[in-house]
């Protein structure tokens, strides 16, 4: 199908781009070695001393910060027209997420839950908002049809700097807790002891100085759109355009329809990505340097991902690889929740009981690291793809306006996976009841994609 938007626009030269597709390299650890492989982990199996009250109090912990990104992104996104500067906005929130993310060495075990947890919900709104921000530049630096191709190397890069930051962590930071050895046999660098959980902690520090390092050529070489009204003039008007926003969305059903599948699928990903390593340091007790190998695991396989992406998104389209990402994303969930020490599929595959000794020594790890394996390949190129599904459906001038819905989007119901999550392990006990709320999601998605048009309208025609 042709694309929808033919937007004329004098593409950025290439340090220009470059500085644009480093944000997500500066900005993934947070994501892979804080949220999803070895902080969160920690958190909930060793910071809290009950594993299974602590994934409900992660599960708290996503639950309140989805719920404030999801109220104040499409304002932000209005604002980022408005006010017509992007990198202001992104220097005030890159502040903020250096300073909480530093402050995080000091969750030792035992802990104030609450305070760890609101340094780690003020990292969250500084990292999504800056996204909202950083996302609405791409329709400015490159024509419609080079987005998604950008979108998806960005991605990519993005996972390579993740698993970059988790090998630090495995080769140089963090012992055994049997042997006290790194990955390759050392002592941890600074004397860092697992004991204490400095193993983990040292993430928010790493993360928060990888973020100032390489978020810089972003500042000084990506053009940015000149300033435009003063800020309390932009707060006036941006309500004032969110709320015509909201009004104009209505007649454009396609991307109503896409914003509301992205709405559930998104929730889906976010799930796993927030839980799955705290699902998994619970289930098979999984301590730092199982979670970092599992983490570089699923990361080699997402740069892979991204980078074919890269190229089918430009030969099929954005859809159809959100499409085939989600069929991935389910079957693996479904594998993921149905496995137990003993079995997968529901109790219908035997597993052998028997352990042989390192890393993922039993069967029922290796079957999970499998599963783990298709989120990899998946999870890039669906969010990748959906950014430039979006880009391709509106037109530059409107672009910071439908990214803060987009955000909205991803967001609005994100409670529902963590809040789904922390419930039912509530009522019933089990982890494993708790994850499979993410199927749910994944599906209505699915469902919903299939009757949303691409490109989701046709921006010329609401200029």
């Amino acid at each position: 199908m042709a694309l929808a938007s033919q937007d004329v626009v004098t593409p950025a030269d290439k340090k220009g781009i470059f500085g644009w597709m480093l944000f997500d390299w500066a900005a993934q650890p947070f994501f892979t070695v804080v949220t999803t492989f070895i902080f969160g982990p920690y958190f909930a199996s060793r910071m809290v001393s009950d594993p299974d009250l602590g994934l409900q109090y992660w599960g708290t912990i996503g639950f309140v910060s989805s719920i404030i990104i999801a109220v104040l992104s499409p304002l932000l996104g209005a604002m980022a027209d408005a006010t017509g500067s992007r990198k202001s906005w992104i220097g005030v929130f890159a502040l903020v997420k250096i300073i909480s993310l530093s402050l995080l060495w000091f969750a030792a075990p035992g802990s104030s839950a609450l305070l760890v947890g609101m340094l780690f919900v003020l990292a969250s709104l500084a990292a999504e908002f800056s996204i909202v921000f950083n996302d609405s530049m791409m329709t400015r630096l490159v024509g419609m049809q080079s987005v998604g191709r950008i979108s998806n190397i960005a991605w990519g890069l993005g996972y390579l700097g993740g698993m970059i930051a988790l090998f630090a962590v495995l080769l140089l930071m963090a012992g055994n807790a049997e042997t006290g050895k790194t990955l390759i046999g050392i002592d941890p660098i600074f004397g860092l002891d697992p004991a204490k959980g400095e193993d983990a902690r040292i993430t928010g520090p790493l993360s928060a100085l990888w973020y100032l390092i390489f978020i810089l050529p972003m500042f000084l070489f990506t053009p940015d759109t000149a300033r435009g009204m003063p800020l309390k003039r932009a707060v006036r008007t941006s309500v004032s355009d969110l709320r015509n926003t909201l009004g104009e969305i209505s007649g454009r059903p396609g991307i109503v329809r896409f914003l509301l599948a992205r709405m559930f699928y998104q929730d889906g990903v976010n799930g796993l990505l927030f839980l799955g390593g705290a699902f998994a340091a619970g289930m098979f007790s999984w301590q730092t340097m199982e979670l970092g190998l599992y983490g570089i695991i699923l990361n080699v396989i997402a740069i892979f991902g991204c980078v074919a992406a890269s190229f089918i998104d430009s030969a099929i389209g954005s859809k159809k690889v959100v499409f085939i990402s989600l069929v991935l994303l389910l079957l693996a969930t479904v594998g993921i929740v149905s496995t137990s020490p003993e079995a997968t599929l529901f109790g219908a595959i035997a597993l052998p009981a028997g352990d042989s000794g390192g890393p993922f020594g039993t069967m029922a790890e290796k079957v999970y690291i499998l599963y783990g394996m298709m989120i990899g390949i998946a999870f890039g190129p669906i969010q990748a793809s959906s950014r430039s599904y979006l880009a391709r459906s509106v037109s530059v001038e409107e672009a910071g306006r439908y990214f803060g819905i987009y955000a909205l989007s991803g967001r609005a119901t994100a409670f529902l996976a963590t809040g789904m999550n922390a419930a039912l392990i509530y009522f019933t006990g089990s982890a494993r009841i708790g994850m499979s709320s993410l199927i749910l999601l994944l599906a209505i998605g699915f469902v919903l994609l299939i009757f949303t048009p691409y490109p989701a309208s046709n921006p010329d025609k609401h200029r």
